[in-house]
């Protein structure tokens, strides 16, 4: 899901900063063994949420609302490309199961979170925090990894975060360069392009208070709503008939469609900053709640436009449908609008980023958490290293549809399906259900998750090569 749509791996403001430390999720968890927790779960209940102390509390309409709000990006911009790779039915069925594999991989990891909650006598927890509490509880063989549980889960958040946003690099230049170049007449390299934006980038990036980037993101979730609006416009506008296109393509595109419908839907990263937010998290999950009722509507949009928008640009289609908009002053200012959108949202990806590395960074470095003169501080040479990191990888691989395919194989994949499964089964490793049920739907999903990272990276990394 655009975060994030974990296409867009966007975070609401609100969220960052509520789970509890580490240090205090770890002691609370260790002076629980598994009898103890089925006690305390039986006598708690869903009252521990009850104690939840929220700056900004969401009810489930809000939180409903964020999660849709999130999804509308530059990942649903890739759907058609998604259809591309897959052909019309085939991707319209693969959507939905793609789409429904990672609800459910939703469900389990947050079902987990809300155990551990219930047993640890905590009110939030991390994704990177369920991990460790996960293995802390798990087999006695495995108690002993939840530190390295923990830390593998964030590297993998922060490496979805970094990676969204040289997906974001090159989104803008994309739809900048052919915005200018139509204006202009002449041709300016990519690459170029690129350079440009990181300036401003940089600029943005230097701020470090979270209340000051709300008004940013406020008129980019703006700017997108009416971009979306004209985009849909074009796309259902002299729609040719089905007949015009296959509805499946080859066996060895399948891995593009795989890694570019994933990067698309999949917002792992923003579930628990989400959850953790709301007032009533119990109705998170559920037949009729929260999360079934958003990814339907999401699922959907996803749906409606890969299919329409392949349908309507077939062979033509490119990494964001945006960019096969004709030349024209809408849809020109339509690309302008997408450029300037998510500019604005790439320095609250980078913010998340920083939130989750900079803590720890100072703990190992303490000169790190020195104090100099004037407003130029130590983070701001962090926060400058990570920008031009994520410049070089838009600079080295500026071709949008094998840079999502690269990221949603190798790291939202892992996040959102090898992860999840592998939580659940550690946590309920004493009660997996008749036949050990839980543990073959676990596997079963493992393996779906590891075929699409490995065929995706490598069908990837093969488009990067050709393309130079």
């Amino acid at each position: 899901m655009d975060s994030h749509g974990e296409g867009d791996i966007g975070i609401e403001l609100s969220t960052i900063g509520d789970a509890p430390r580490k240090s205090s999720v770890k002691k609370a968890i260790e002076t629980v063994t598994p009898l103890a927790a089925k006690a305390r779960k039986s006598l708690g209940g869903d009252s521990i949420f009850n104690k939840r102390e929220l700056d900004h509390p969401t009810t489930d309409t809000d939180t409903l609302i964020h999660l849709i709000k999130g999804s509308l990006g530059a990942g649903i911009l890739a759907m058609p490309l998604a259809f591309k790779n897959a052909g019309l039915t085939f991707g319209l069925v693969g959507t939905f199961v793609i789409g429904f594999i990672c609800t459910h991989c939703v469900h389990a990891l947050v079902e987990t979170a809300h155990g551990l909650c219930r047993q640890g006598r905590v009110h939030t927890l991390s994704y990177g925090q369920v991990a460790e509490a996960a293995f802390l509880q798990g087999p006695p063989r495995l108690r002993g990894m939840g530190r390295l549980a923990a830390r593998t889960v964030d590297s993998f958040l922060v490496v979805v975060t970094l990676g969204a946003c040289a997906v974001y690099l090159v989104f803008i230049a994309s739809n900048l360069e052919q915005v200018v170049d139509s204006w202009s007449g002449s041709s300016f390299p990519l690459r170029g392009y690129i350079a440009c934006v990181v300036v401003p980038l940089l600029a943005l990036c230097s701020i470090r208070n979270l209340k000051m980037l709300s008004p940013f993101s406020l008129l980019s979730n703006v700017l997108v709503a009416i971009s979306l609006g004209i985009v849909f416009y074009y796309t259902f506008t002299d729609i040719p008939h089905t007949s015009t296109k296959p509805h499946f393509s080859t066996i060895a595109q399948l891995p593009l469609f795989f890694s570019t419908a994933v990067f698309a839907l999949e917002g792992i990263g923003v579930i628990m900053p989400i959850e953790n937010n709301m007032i009533t998290p119990q109705n998170f999950t559920g037949n009729f709640r929260v999360l079934n009722t958003g990814m339907t509507v999401i699922v959907t949009m996803y749906a409606a436009l890969g299919y329409f928008g392949y349908l309507k640009y077939g062979d033509c289609t490119e990494g964001s449908v945006s960019l096969n908009l004709p030349d024209e002053p809408l849809a020109q200012s339509t690309k302008l609008m997408l450029a300037l959108a998510v500019c604005l949202t790439y320095p609250l990806q980078m913010y998340v980023a920083v939130a989750m590395t900079w803590g720890g960074l100072q703990e190992r470095l303490p000169r790190l958490k020195a104090q100099w003169k004037g407003p130029f501080q130590p983070e701001h040479i962090y926060r400058v290293l990570l920008v031009v990191f994520t410049a070089c990888i838009a600079l080295a691989v500026p071709a949008l549809d094998s840079l999502m395919g690269l990221i949603g194989a190798v790291c939202i994949s892992t996040a959102g399906l090898l992860f999840p499964a592998i939580l659940e089964t550690v946590y309920r490793y004493e009660n997996l259900g008749k036949f050990n049920w839980i543990m073959w739907k676990n596997i079963v999903i493992f393996l779906f998750g590891a075929l699409g990272f490995v065929t995706g990276v490598w069908t990837s990394i093969a488009g990067i090569v050709s393309s130079f």
